[in-house]
């Protein structure tokens, strides 16, 4: 990952722009970073990780009572000892 000033990247785009192609860009503006640069591959790889997540303090009780009661079928129970080493 490389590491350069935002003055620094906006001056040299280009040349961050195929930095970024092999390794992500962190811009800092006063020390602090404030820009992440990913290659498309990156950006691509980290949308697939994006999912929707349950907030319970946005949830109903009646959906907090429902994640609350859920149970894993049985065909998909397992045991730890059942995991080969």
């Amino acid at each position: 990952m490389s590491i350069a000033s935002l003055p620094e990247v906006q001056k040299n785009f280009g040349h961050y722009q195929d930095v970024a192609c092999a390794a992500p860009v962190v811009a800092t503006q006063y020390g602090k970073p404030t820009v992440f640069i990913p290659s498309t591959s990156d950006y691509e790889w980290l949308k697939e990780l994006d999912h929707p997540v349950l907030r319970l303090n946005r949830s109903s009780d009646d959906e907090i009572t429902e994640v609350i009661q859920a149970e894993i079928p049985t065909e998909h129970r397992y045991s730890l000892a059942e995991i080969p080493d």
